[in-house]
């Protein structure tokens, strides 16, 4: 081995730290604001050191100016932050169904601090968000991630154009996608409040003296998180199962 690095080496590993780094800005658990920047700066290191011999034949060669140089870097930070966008876009999912749910269940004027979020949330979207984010550690699903990382490189080529109108496309898709999935995690929830309301309106028109509120509402509360609790398992294996297929859209590039 070389007791130095040369200017090709260097500029490889440049290459793949811009993609890797801005990966794991906005991984789900890796890029969180507790974590710290030293610690995700490391770790992308590692990795970068890691994913070279593999992916360094596909990297262009070392540009001769500066701006070329400068134009690869921002090239691959871009492609990172996309597939790092997508990832973090399911997360909305949890937070959809939390927020559904506190408004079925009168909860939504209880917030607290969202430690994935940049402002409060309710206690159902937090707690979901954070249920999410451990899920994914518990069953490994965190793999995906670093398997994701090398797969990237065969899904976006790092010498191939870069074709933004497929992210875009990719992008509204999965905005739709988590959406969807949020207020299908939620629809346990959605079906009793219905249910409940349905019946609520009834004892009300036959019994108008009958304090209906007074007594609907905490009835309101208990059943509606007794049935959360119950879905609760539902609610992770589901989320897990959709969020290791889009995990491994890049992870099949590798080969996992």
């Amino acid at each position: 081995m070389d007791a130095f690095a040369t200017a090709d080496q260097v500029w490889a590993g440049a290459l793949i730290f811009a993609r890797i780094g801005a990966i794991l800005m906005l991984l789900p658990g890796f890029g969180e604001a507790y974590v710290s920047p030293r610690i995700r700066l490391s770790l992308a290191l590692v990795l970068s050191l890691a994913l070279w011999p593999m992916v360094a034949g596909s990297l262009p060669a070392l540009p001769v100016s500066l701006g070329g140089m400068v134009g690869w870097l921002i090239r691959e930070v871009t492609t990172g932050l996309m597939i790092g966008f997508l990832l973090r876009l399911l997360m909305a999912a949890l937070s959809t169904a939390g927020e559904v749910m506190s408004l079925q269940t009168t909860l939504s004027f209880a917030q607290t601090a969202n430690p994935l979020q940049a402002q409060p949330a309710t206690t159902l979207a937090a707690f979901l968000t954070l249920f999410g984010v451990a899920m994914i550690f518990a069953t490994n699903t965190h793999h995906l991630f670093i398997a994701g990382l090398l797969g990237s490189y065969d899904v976006v080529r790092p010498a191939a154009p870069l074709v933004i109108e497929d992210f875009t496309t990719l992008a509204i898709r999965t905005v739709s996608g988590s959406f969807l999935l949020g207020v299908q995690l939620a629809a346990p929830v959605i079906v009793f409040s219905i249910i409940f309301n349905l019946a609520t309106g009834l004892v009300g028109r036959i019994m108008p003296q009958f304090q209906v509120f007074f007594v609907s509402t905490p009835l309101n509360v208990l059943f509606g998180l007794s049935i959360f609790a119950l879905s609760l398992g539902v609610i992770g294996t589901v989320f897990i199962d959709r969020y290791r297929t889009m995990a491994g859209l890049f992870a099949g590039g590798s080969g996992g």
